[in-house]
C-alpha cells in the first residue's frame, strides 16, 4: 500500500529528526518507522512525501494528522516575532514542521526522555517496544519509490538484499501498567521506571482521563498532566504541543535555556523566571512553533 501526500515547503528529514519523536529510522533517502498499527516508510520527493506500508490502509488521513501536511506553515511563520533570532532560526530550519502524536505514546517518550540525549531516549524506547509492544510487521523494508531510488552493490557486483526487520507497536498503558518495575528497568530507563509505571497505571485504572486534556484550557491541561509522578513543567509542556496541538505550550529545556541566554540576553544572565515571562510573550501565538525552530537551529548549530 502507498500513497503520496502533496505537500510544499516540508523538510521531512529535520522535523523526524527534531526530537519530537523517536522512533523513525533514516534508511538510505526513507525514513522507516511504526504509527499505529502500521509500519511505514516515508520518503520526501520533489510532489511531495511518498508513503509505503505493508499492512493494507483503508485510510492514510492518520499519517495526514501525524505529518500535519494540511498545516498552513507560512502563515504560521509569519505570527513569529520579527527579529534576528528568529529570522535565523527559520532560515536553517526551512521546512520544519509540528507533527502530531498520540498523546499516550508522545506521553511516555518524554517520561523517558529525563536527562537523556536524543540517542539514548531512542534506544530505551525501542527496547521498551521490543519486549512489551505488538508485533505489526516483520518484512523486508519496502524500497522507495523508483525515482529516488538508488541500489547497492557489494564488491562482487551482486545487489545487496535488505535484512528483514520486525516491528512493533508501542505498548499500550494496560499492557505496562501489568509490569514490575524490576522488567521496565530491564529495558535501561534507571530512574524514569517508576514514573513510567505511575503513569501506565493511573491511564489504565481511568484516574486520568488523557481524552478529557483536549477539552481543557492550556492551564488546565498542564496542571492535569503535572499530577503525574515525574512530569514536571518542560515534559508537560512537550506532550501539550507535540500531542495535543497547544501551540502556547513552550517547553524549557537545556537546550532552549542557552537559545533565549544567547540569542535574546546576551550580556546578562536572565533568571529562569524571566526567561519564562519572555517565551510566553514574545513569540506569538504559535510560541511552541518558535521553540521548536530554536530548539533545532541550536542543535543544529552545535553540530555544525
Amino acid at each position: 500500500m502507498e500513497i503520496l501526500l502533496p505537500v510544499r515547503d516540508y523538510d521531512l528529514a529535520a522535523t523526524l529528526d527534531s526530537g519530537q519523536v523517536f522512533r523513525w529510522q533514516r534508511e538510505g533517502e526513507s525514513w522507516n518507522g511504526v504509527l499505529g498499527e502500521y509500519f511505514l516508510q516515508l520518503t520526501q520527493t520533489p510532489a511531495g512525501i511518498h508513503a509505503r506500508a505493508i499492512a493494507p490502509v483503508n485510510d492514510w488521513n492518520f499519517l495526514r494528522e501525524f505529518l500535519q501536511t494540511e498545516t498552513n506553515l507560512a502563515a504560521i511563520l509569519k505570527t513569529f516575532p520579527d527579529d534576528k533570532p528568529m529570522r535565523d532560526a527559520v532560515a536553517v530550519c526551512q521546512g520544519l514542521r509540528l507533527l502530531r502524536q498520540e498523546p499516550w505514546e508522545c506521553l511516555a517518550s518524554f517520561i523517558l526522555s529525563s536527562t537523556k540525549q536524543i540517542v539514548q531516549i531512542r534506544q530505551i524506547v525501542a527496547l521498551l517496544c521490543e519486549r512489551f509492544g505488538e508485533e505489526v510487521g516483520r518484512a523486508v523494508p519496502c524500497p522507495p519509490p523508483i525515482a529516488n531510488r538508488s541500489v547497492r552493490f557489494h564488491h562482487d557486483g551482486a545487489q545487496r538484499t535488505a535484512r528483514p526487520t520486525t516491528a512493533f507497536a508501542f505498548p499500550s498503558p494496560e499492557r505496562l501498567a501489568a509490569c514490575t518495575e524490576v522488567e521496565l528497568r530491564a529495558c535501561k530507563m534507571g530512574f524514569r521506571a517508576p514514573s513510567l509505571l505511575n503513569a501506565a497505571r493511573k491511564i489504565a485504572d481511568g484516574k486520568l482521563d488523557l481524552e478529557k486534556i483536549r477539552r481543557l484550557d492550556y492551564a488546565e491541561a498542564r496542571k492535569e498532566l503535572m499530577t503525574l509522578r515525574g512530569v514536571g513543567g518542560k515534559i508537560a509542556d512537550c506532550v501539550l504541543l507535540f500531542g495535543y496541538g497547544f501551540d502556547s505550550a513552550f517547553p524549557v529545556d537545556v537546550w532552549i535555556e542557552r537559545a533565549l541566554q544567547e540569542l535574546y540576553f546576551p550580556r546578562r544572565r536572565a533568571s529562569e523566571k524571566r526567561l519564562r515571562h519572555f517565551a510566553a510573550t514574545h513569540f506569538g501565538p504559535h510560541a511552541g512553533y518558535a521553540q521548536q525552530y530554536l530548539f533545532h537551529y541550536m542543535r543544529t548549530k552545535v553540530k555544525s
